[in-house]
């Protein structure tokens, strides 16, 4: 069953966010657009490529009232200690979620069970708590901030407009596609 379209499920959990641990909830996702990012583990590989990426565009993201979560199955504990050695990791500012039971992970299907460590998979969450992109794939496979910056600006376009689509490669300010009878065959 895919899980666009759905309300996200109930979660707890502590993060470690601007040198603090914080309690973190799927409430707080409420309210404004959210981008949840599941990746394997800390002190890896391709993770803190990814991780680095994100914290590079934060800003842009915030922008446009897009908050980053980034979740694995390590503890807040594991998320500091990471922070406090690595400089790719130490400029993070959005919060690291701490999943060492795994529930947020199999909440949005991303648990590889026979290592206890999440898929990489990204969820971008409207408002009501809704998720309306859902990207998951194997972890040898980094991925890149500024699509994900694409595909959010697409959502809450579509979410403003209604009766519009994005097309391929949309970016801001492109045209977008009214779906009507008059277009099927001649794109």
């Amino acid at each position: 069953m895919s899980l666009i379209n759905t309300e996200i499920l109930p979660f707890k959990a502590t993060a470690y966010h601007n040198g603090k641990f914080v309690p973190v909830s799927s409430d707080d996702l409420k309210g404004k657009w959210s981008v949840v990012f599941f990746y394997p583990a800390d002190f890896t590989f391709v993770c803190p490529t990814e991780l680095g990426d994100l914290a590079d565009n934060y800003d842009v993201f915030r922008s446009l009232g897009v908050e980053i979560y980034g979740v694995s199955t390590d503890t807040h504990f594991t998320h500091k200690a990471w922070h406090d050695t690595s400089e790719t990791i130490g400029k993070i500012r959005y919060p690291l979620i701490g999943d060492p039971t795994g529930a947020i992970t199999r909440n949005f299907g991303v648990m590889i069970e026979e290592e206890g460590l999440a898929l990489r998979g990204t969820f971008v969450i409207n408002p009501e708590g809704v998720i309306k992109l859902c990207e998951i794939h194997d972890n040898g496979i980094g991925r890149d901030a500024k699509e994900l910056l694409r595909k959010v600006q697409a959502a809450q376009y579509i979410a403003a407009h209604p009766n519009e689509v994005c097309p391929a490669k949309w970016q801001p300010g492109a045209e977008t596609l009214a779906p009507s009878l008059d277009l099927v065959g001649k794109i």
